[in-house]
């Protein structure tokens, strides 16, 4: 009973737009549930339907810094990667089994240990220094290219087959899901150390994502995506206040 009156407190703290966006995901979400594309068989348009509706429930709790966003984040882990396991989306794939999933329950123990002194449900945020900048983009630019080259000798033609289907330049594909797994790491790890400059490198990981559901021309994950990027910049915005309240180095 705890659990779900602090999961209704942080519905409670959700702005209008980021309830009418809510609104927008869930009515494409049902709508592509009933009607699925071509391609996409009943039970995997399901999947994309839970994927929507708690991955963009995930991010507005995350972007507030409150850690109720965990719960939604594992379920959308797991719902997401059946998704990307069927498509051959396979360094996505392996970013959100490795790294994403192990990472929920870690940052979500880290977060717990780090409360806001205003309000428990928080995180304190930290900040940069200007070296960790630049060691952050040589690490991110230097794993994209490990992954592009190790994905191409490993997964061969069933890395981005949909791609292959449809005739479409399955070099850049490849390249955006190397950079999306490789941004994805970093930020990962960065939440979890409750790092405000994750949402930078969220916004440019979300603009490589919408760019891949849109040449995908999948209406429901380019819809999420594109709520990620919004919230992005609202949790960019929130973290950086909080970081200047808490002052910490926790």
């Amino acid at each position: 009973m705890d659990g779900l009156k602090k999961i209704g407190k942080a519905f409670a703290s959700l702005k209008w737009y980021e309830i009418v966006m809510c609104i927008i995901m869930l009515v494409i979400a049902v709508y592509y549930a009933i009607m699925p594309q071509e391609g996409t068989p009943q039970w995997l348009a399901v999947i994309n339907f839970i994927s929507g509706l708690c991955g963009i429930i995930c991010v507005f709790f995350t972007a507030k810094a409150n850690r109720m966003n965990f719960p939604f984040a594992v379920i959308n882990t797991t719902v997401f990667i059946i998704y990307l396991g069927y498509f051959g989306i396979w360094a996505t794939f392996w970013l959100e089994t490795l790294v994403y999933f192990p990472m929920n329950i870690i940052s979500w123990v880290k977060w717990y240990q780090h409360k806001d002194e205003d309000d428990a449900l928080l995180a304190k945020s930290k900040k940069f220094k200007w070296w960790q900048h630049l060691l952050v983009t040589a690490l991110i630019a230097a794993l994209t290219v490990v992954v592009y080259f190790t994905l191409s000798k490993l997964a061969g033609d069933t890395w981005m087959k949909f791609a292959v289907q449809f005739g479409w330049n399955t070099t850049v594909m490849k390249w955006l899901d190397s950079a999306i797994f490789a941004i994805g790491i970093v930020s990962i790890v960065l939440e979890a150390l409750r790092y405000r400059e994750q949402y930078i490198w969220w916004l440019v990981t979300d603009v490589f994502a919408v760019v891949q559901y849109v040449l995908k021309r999948d209406p429901v994950y380019t819809t999420k995506k594109a709520i990620y990027l919004i919230e992005a910049v609202v949790g960019l915005r929130n973290w950086h206040r909080l970081s200047q309240k808490n002052k910490t180095n926790e």
